[in-house]
């Protein structure tokens, strides 16, 4: 009889302990954000991961009220502040900056201390990002087909924010599609990357199109050719590269909000919620338009989905095009 109290009591215990959780649970997700938020960057500033995560996150400190610090951890094309935010407590506090290098491509091309499906909780998909190849002013080329004839006969070199950044396997994919060959300058983000084409250290470059507008604006580089299948609608003049000698060419990046595994359902909700409220604002919609970048605003299911596709569709153009870590 002893034994049956005992056992009865230790029941009560744990079911009094797991409603105390669940309640606990249910009221931090309640009063989710009451703290400051600290949103990782994998990049350095000026790319679009960067612009992205800013805009958002000033967005984010007017709707909850507590401050969003961006906080930029480059490194390693982005898995340096990937794996921080894998390890990061599960609590809605620490949310990354996810982008298609360190979230789908590096799973082909690093051994990682962190799963880019499993040890993430998806939130939303941002953007999706076009890829603009803009070459230094001083190359004597003007479109895609003048730059395939002279990398026949000359050497030329493409900076990309990291390796297995998406600018990094677009040039693997001009390279293989087109049979020519150009060195890979791998540099900590498109910023820094960016500087040495205008400085004419590095030929060209793949560039993100938030990253690369204000210095084709100003003149700083030319476009010679669109990464997408489709022309971009804030560069209307600059022709795709499938319609430009190299058929069935298409590439381009995106970004998303992901936060650790684990997370609370109800905490990725409230993430999601207001993300999606900020993306739909019209002074936010203008900004992305304005940079070339698509909204998207997936569903926490979706965005997981998409991940899964992606990693599997760079995997296959890792190996097709032969493309390795330096």
């Amino acid at each position: 009889m002893k034994t049956i109290t005992r056992i009865f009591s230790v029941m009560c215990c744990a079911a009094a302990v797991a409603g105390f959780g669940a309640s606990a649970l249910a009221q931090s997700a309640a009063n989710f954000p009451d703290k400051p938020i600290r949103f990782i960057v994998p990049y350095p500033p000026g790319g679009a991961s960067d612009v992205t995560a800013r805009v958002l996150g000033q967005k984010m400190t007017e709707i909850w009220g507590q401050p969003v610090v961006v906080e930029n951890r480059p490194g390693a094309n982005g898995n340096i502040a990937s794996e921080f935010v894998a390890r990061a407590p599960a609590d809605g506090y620490t949310i990354l900056m996810g982008n298609v290098g360190p979230n789908a491509i590096s799973a082909s091309m690093y051994k990682l201390s962190y799963d880019v499906v499993k040890s993430f909780a998806p939130v939303t998909q941002t953007t999706t990002v076009p890829i603009v190849l803009v070459v230094n002013n001083s190359l004597p080329v003007k479109n895609v087909k003048d730059l395939i004839s002279y990398a026949k006969t000359n050497k030329l070199t493409f900076a990309s924010a990291g390796n297995g950044s998406s600018n990094h396997l677009t040039g693997e994919l001009l390279k293989s599609m087109a049979g020519i060959d150009i060195m890979h300058v791998p540099y900590k983000g498109d910023g820094p990357a960016m500087n040495d084409v205008i400085g004419g250290q590095v030929s060209m470059m793949f560039a993100t199109l938030p990253a690369a507008l204000p210095h084709i604006k100003s003149g700083k580089v030319r476009p010679i050719g669109m990464a997408t299948a489709k022309p971009s609608a804030v560069l209307p003049d600059v022709k795709p590269i499938a319609d430009s000698g190299v058929p069935g060419f298409d590439s381009s990046s995106w970004g998303g909000i992901l936060a650790p595994a684990g997370t609370p359902k109800e905490i990725i909700a409230k993430l999601h919620e207001g993300t999606v409220k900020i993306l739909k604002m019209p002074d936010v919609e203008q900004k992305m338009q304005a940079l070339g970048a698509d909204i998207v605003a997936s569903t926490p299911e979706q965005f997981g989905e998409y991940i899964k596709s992606e990693t599997s569709k760079w995997a296959k153009v890792v190996k097709e095009s032969g493309a390795t870590v330096n």
